[in-house]
């Protein structure tokens, strides 16, 4: 029998699988392999498993068997079966081995042998094939396993030292080889490795990740963290470019937004990592990210594209830059970043401009960058080749073009009134962003109470804290100003923490600011920032969404009352309030005004609820995608449908309700709870509907009615089918129906209702040219945002939804037709009037209100004469 023959038999002869002697007669045939081919590779492969599984079982069972590992150098013969290895699925089960065996042994002791010879470091070190990728994974496996059990002890048997300082580190070393390899998985295993490796809190491996050139892997990641913002910018910019064009296709528009949105998953991923490693608490690793944000993208970029004119496909588009900014501060939580970043703020964009030393191409002195793979596929390729490198690039930033296209004639105005204008003139994603920029400094708690005073969002409650504090050491004016609308901080307190950032900006960071309004008195910048709120409020062109956003901010910085607000701001506030209230009035009498209370009703809790949140409700993602138009806007089509009448009016009421709380805030009132609308009033004994024997829920197919004032008509719902109805119109309360009633033969003037429909924004016309026909359109019985559990089919099939049905009743003679539309209109009036009195007192501003008139504390009553009926509707 052969060798081959008598090994296969040998190897599956009956054993017992978990036993020494198992363990001792697989390292026996180990031992006798002198080369690792195709004929035994599938043996070496089963053995090394085997091997695995047996000291892990041993570890929890049985000491002899580590032992008996330790006596036979087993981790040798695995070193020796590597280097005399010619197929890869060898150097591939023994990593996997490795990584079995380290991730489950459980005895220090064991783990001691394993890291306290050299074996460890060779294979960390061997070059290894990886353009197999299922290797590299494995490989990467391996070191994480290892990383997994450091600790100060474990850590010093895999580094090498010379005078008490480390000189070598190869688990290290070689990881971040692959920290931009382009594979998710791989770049998420190492930062898991490098962070086990910071938290383990050795000084001298701390200060050897710290010195050249292993220091410059914290750079490198800023680098790489601004590569993927600059890809983000790109992606950010296609799709505003889209804008209305991607709303119609809306195929095109949820595959940007995804792309938009994973794109910032992995920035925020970044962002999140740079935090842990500073959390490790590494001297000095704070300081190198935090100038490593500031030099490569904060100073050179987001701050100077607040201020550009034009976009173009060179700097980062203002919206990027704004959600930049906003996620870098709420993430990497660093008091001399945030510090640095308010205090630039307080610069002019000329300020920037020393930092911008062009070379002969145009190009930053010292920020150019790019990423480049320097994995190469030719054969041989090795672990040392396969890590990227982060070098200089050309022809992707150009300064001098920030610089240009800067507003003319305003380059000396401070980047904090960017900010602000773009509250004044922006567009939604703007305002979102800016709003979104001083609500991140707002709640940032690195920040010093100088610069939220500076940017003038210090909230009063925190003004007064410090002036009494003041008051009581005998500093400032004391109390006399602790509450008074002119108290501020003087010059000298405000300038200290400000002073020394803009100190550093200059020494540090070569940002000359020597612009005179830095230094003003807070109450300036106070003003100025209520001055573009105001008129943020005031905008007619502006999203509720954003609106409500400028309402949170405003309630964090005020107190309740108007005191800090000038007469003309005043005056702008109330004009606006007055101008939306107009515009609600004339929503009674529109086309969904059936819907009104309950949807005031509705947007007043979630309007509270957001201005009074702790934190804005909107997350930054917003801020980056399109704001989604309504059907209205996106097709011209649409504009007179009555689902677009239905958005217009929802979105009037949440400006109204903003608008209306806010005043009630100004007055220095508490805000109810639920709006005082008054309480629905009685069916009248003589009303029509009362006379049909209409329940309150409204008319049901198949309900029982009354034919009074019923008028005969016929009407086709499909072609060459004519059907004869009693036709009627019937209002109760802020409800209204089209009912068409088939007469009972052996009941008169009773009938059956068969189909139904909404009264308002039925928009009755005659035929011009036969007077015995009525049309009237015919709405859906409720909106979509109304009813979420409607809303998922609207979505799913929004463009049929968007369709109005249409009715074309025929009656036996003109005057019938007549009194059908008397009838439709009688009754809608009644209808508008009702909801007209439901109004009244939460449009009485001056009057007390008495709870025992509305219903404020009880919800429901708001909506229990709305109810929804089933209706035939053709189209």
């Amino acid at each position: 029998m052969s060798d081959r023959k008598i090994m296969w038999f040998s190897f599956w002869k009956s054993r017992d699988r978990f036993s020494l002697d198992e363990l001792r007669y697989l390292t026996d045939q180990l031992q006798k392999v002198q080369i690792v081919n195709a004929v035994n590779k599938d043996f070496v492969v089963e053995a090394l498993r085997s091997i695995a599984e047996l000291i892990t079982y041993g570890d929890q069972h049985d000491a002899n068997f580590f032992e008996f590992f330790m006596e036979k150098q087993v981790m040798g013969e695995f070193v020796r079966i590597l280097k005399i290895s010619k197929t890869f699925t060898t150097s591939l089960q023994l990593l996997q081995t490795m990584s079995i065996m380290i991730q489950n042994l459980k005895s220090e002791h064991a783990i001691y042998y394993m890291f306290s010879n050299e074996h460890i470091n060779f294979l960390i070190t061997y070059a290894f094939d990886f353009r197999n990728e299922e290797l590299l994974s494995y490989y990467i496996s391996f070191l994480r396993a290892i990383s997994g059990k450091l600790n100060k002890n474990t850590i010093s048997l895999l580094v090498k030292t010379c005078n008490d300082e480390v000189v070598s580190f190869p688990l290290y070393v070689e990881a971040i080889r692959f920290a931009f390899h382009e594979e998710n998985m791989v770049r998420i295993a190492v930062r898991a490795l490098t962070l086990n490796v910071y938290h383990v809190g050795d000084d001298s491996v701390n200060r050897f990740v710290t010195s050249a050139p292993n220091a410059d892997y914290f750079s490198d990641l800023v680098k790489y963290f601004l590569r993927q913002c600059m890809d983000l910018n790109g992606l950010v910019s296609a799709t505003l470019k889209q804008g209305f064009f991607g709303y119609l296709n809306r195929r095109a528009s949820l595959d940007s937004t995804t792309t938009v949105i994973r794109a910032v998953d992995e920035i925020e991923d970044n962002l999140f990592y740079f935090s842990d490693v500073i959390s490790a608490g590494i001297p000095d690793v704070g300081r190198l990210i935090t100038d490593s944000i500031l030099e490569l993208l904060i100073l050179p970029l987001l701050l100077p594209s607040l201020r550009i004119a034009t976009a173009n496909d060179i700097q980062i588009h203002p919206v990027t830059s704004l959600f930049l900014l906003c996620c870098i501060l709420r993430i990497v939580k660093i008091k001399d970043l945030s510090n640095t970043v308010a205090a630039a703020l307080l610069c002019p964009l000329e300020a920037f401009i020393p930092n911008y030393e062009a070379k002969p191409n145009g190009h930053m002195a010292g920020h150019d960058f790019s990423l480049e793979s320097g994995q190469s596929h030719d054969d041989g390729v090795t672990k040392g080749d396969e890590h990227l490198r982060l070098t200089v690039s050309a022809g992707e930033i150009h300064p001098e073009d920030v610089i240009t296209h800067s507003y003319h004639g305003q380059s000396h105005v401070a980047l904090r009134e960017s900010l602000l204008s773009y509250i004044t003139t922006g567009d939604d994603i703007q305002v979102l962003g800016s709003l979104s920029v001083l609500a991140t400094f707002l709640q940032t708690k690195e920040l010093d109470e100088t610069m939220l005073d500076a940017l003038g969002i210090l909230p009063q409650r925190q003004q007064h804290k410090k002036l009494l504090l003041q008051a009581l050491v005998g500093e400032g004016s004391g109390e006399e100003t602790l509450f008074s609308s002119e108290s501020s901080l003087t010059r000298e307190s405000t300038s200290g923490g400000l002073s020394g950032y803009l100190q550093k900006l200059k020494e540090q960071y070569g940002v000359s600011c020597s612009f005179p309004e830095v230094g003003t008195s807070p109450r300036v910048y106070r003003f100025k920032l209520l001055d573009a709120l105001v008129s943020l409020f005031c905008r007619s062109n502006i999203s509720a969404e954003a609106l409500w956003e400028g309402g949170w901010l405003l309630r964090q910085l005020l107190p309740y009352s108007e005191s800090e607000f000038n007469s003309n701001q005043l005056k702008l506030l109330k004009d606006s309030y007055k101008n939306c209230t107009i515009a609600l009035v004339q929503e009674s009498r529109g086309a969904w005004s059936d819907l009104l209370l309950t949807v005031l009703h509705n947007e007043w809790t979630k309007c509270k609820k957001v201005i009074e949140a702790s934190s804005p409700r909107k997350e930054l993602k917003c801020m980056l995608l399109p704001m989604e138009k309504s059907s209205f806007e996106a097709d011209v089509n649409l504009s007179g449908s009555s689902y677009a009448a239905g958005e217009r009016m929802w979105e009037l009421v949440k400006v109204f309700v903003l608008r209306h709380q806010l005043h009630i805030f100004f007055l220095g009132r508490v805000l109810p709870e639920w709006p005082p609308i008054y309480s629905p009033s009685d069916v009248p004994e003589n009303s029509r509907a009362r006379n049909a024997g209409l329940d309150v829920l409204g008319p049901k197919p198949g309900a029982e009615l009354r034919l009074v004032d019923a008028v005969p008509c016929r009407i086709a719902f499909e072609r060459g089918k004519e059907r004869h109805f009693s036709f009627l119109a019937l209002s109760v309360g802020t409800s209204g129906w089209l009912v068409l009633a088939e007469e009972l033969p052996l009941k008169r003037h009773y009938g059956l209702v068969r189909v139904s429909a909404p009264l308002t924004g039925c928009n009755p016309k005659i035929d011009d040219k036969h007077p015995r026909w009525l049309h009237l359109r015919i709405r859906p019985s409720t909106l979509p945002f109304v009813e979420p559990s409607k809303l998922v089919t609207y979505e799913k099939g929004k463009t049929r939804a968007l369709v109005d049905g249409r009715w074309t009743l025929a009656f036996r003679d003109e005057e019938a037709c007549k009194t059908a539309l008397s009838m439709i209109l009688e009754e809608t009036n009644l209808q508008s009037s009702e909801v007209e009195r439901g109004l009244k007192l939460l449009l009485d501003l001056e009057r007390p209100v008495d709870s025992s008139d509305t219903s404020s504390h009880h919800p429901e009553v708001a909506s229990s004469t709305t109810a929804t009926s089933n209706s035939l509707v053709s189209s």
